[in-house]
């Protein structure tokens, strides 16, 4: 490739224009198929965080089943038998129970 511009009677600096495209089409490339679509699911997840209320039957990401008794900033407790209740982390909650969860279980967000 090197050859063709030799041969095509361009200087050999180029233009720097012509240079840095290749790299600003990669930066592009990465934004769209990599970024965005993790920042989509971050605010879907965080809304789904902001969205719980008491009653709601959920699973954590560790696969323990349960409904909200009590809501925190930034915790929950969950009823997971009569008289059984645990607190988790709000981002410890990975869905609604019989829907798909909206938290992956690879511990990204």
């Amino acid at each position: 490739m090197i050859d063709l511009f030799a041969m095509s009677g361009l200087p050999q600096g180029g233009n720097g224009l012509v240079q840095f495209l290749p790299f600003a089409l990669i930066l592009g490339i990465f934004y769209f198929m990599i970024l965005q679509p993790m920042k989509r699911r971050q605010k879907k997840v965080q809304e789904f965080q902001e969205s719980l209320k008491v009653g709601d039957k959920v699973v954590t990401t560790s696969g323990i089943y349960g409904q909200i008794t009590k809501l925190n900033e930034k915790s929950v407790q969950v009823q997971i038998a009569d008289k059984v209740r645990i607190e988790v982390a709000r981002a410890a909650v990975g869905g609604y129970q019989g829907q798909e969860p909206v938290v992956t279980d690879n511990g990204n967000v």
